[in-house]
């Protein structure tokens, strides 16, 4: 464990130096700020607008964060010709994978809790409370599904050629999996056989990235938390598919030529 700790240390402080989380983070305090300081007709509901755009730039720039930076990783390795002196010290290709996906994993984590202390406290100036567990478990469950997100773009990065392709598809799959994966049963149930099979194990085989998404209801309404139990259920489920990819990843790179 040792040596996977050494290697995200490394990544955490690589990407501590980059500035994308910094442009993306300064990018949604301004836009938040402009939304937050708007009054429509006197509406003292527009904090709900608000709280929905805040939420929705996060995710998007959580996406862009932990998509682009994970992409990165092992072809910057091979473009800087560090991958093999990696690998000649006692560092197994198992390691160096989950080295580089914990520390990418750590950084969105980071960011996410940036990002949720300036909206709570941007939230809390207009509404006056401060609904602690509702954001606990929402930024804690969008960690969960970043940690998805950032296993495939790993495993994405040792098939695809270039990182601007990997990044290109990782966003496709996210994107079709939040706005049309969540319907993929409705669709099932209006079509015949052998499509509503098919159909229908889509549905059950891909990630539910887009129940943290939902979560932002709760937020934006103001509505009770998840009870914990299924929190954690939901938390088990999203783990097992980062181990999915983790373990494909490290498959994969195993036979792979790193000259």
């Amino acid at each position: 464990m040792r040596n996977v700790f050494a290697v995200a240390g490394i990544v955490i402080k690589e990407l501590y130096r980059r500035k994308d989380f910094y442009v993306l983070f300064i990018l949604t305090i301004i836009i938040c700020l402009v939304m937050g300081s708007i009054t429509v007709f006197n509406d003292t509901d527009i904090i709900r607008y608000v709280k929905d755009l805040c939420l929705l730039l996060i995710w998007v720039s959580s996406l862009i964060i932990a998509i682009t930076t994970t992409a990165r990783q092992i072809p910057a390795e091979k473009e800087q010709r560090t991958l093999l002196p990696l690998l000649a010290k006692p560092l197994s290709r198992t390691q160096l994978i989950f080295g580089k996906f914990l520390g990418c994993w750590v950084v969105c984590g980071l960011a996410l809790l940036c990002f949720y202390i300036f909206f709570g406290a941007l939230a809390a100036s207009r509404e006056h409370h401060w609904p602690l567990l509702n954001y606990a478990q929402a930024a804690f469950l969008h960690w969960m599904a970043l940690g998805v997100i950032v296993a495939m773009s790993l495993l994405g990065s040792l098939v695809f050629a270039a990182p601007s392709s990997n990044s290109t598809i990782c966003f496709s799959i996210v994107a079709a999996i939040l706005c049309i994966g969540r319907y993929l049963d409705l669709f099932a149930v209006r079509m015949q056989e052998p499509g509503r099979s098919l159909v229908y194990s889509i549905y059950y085989a891909l990630p539910p990235l887009e129940i943290p998404f939902g979560l932002r209801d709760r937020i934006i309404h103001d509505w009770p938390p998840v009870d914990w139990p299924s929190v954690g259920l939901l938390a088990l489920y999203l783990l097992a598919y980062m181990l999915f990819f983790l373990i494909a990843a490290c498959l994969i790179f195993r036979r792979k030529a790193v000259n």
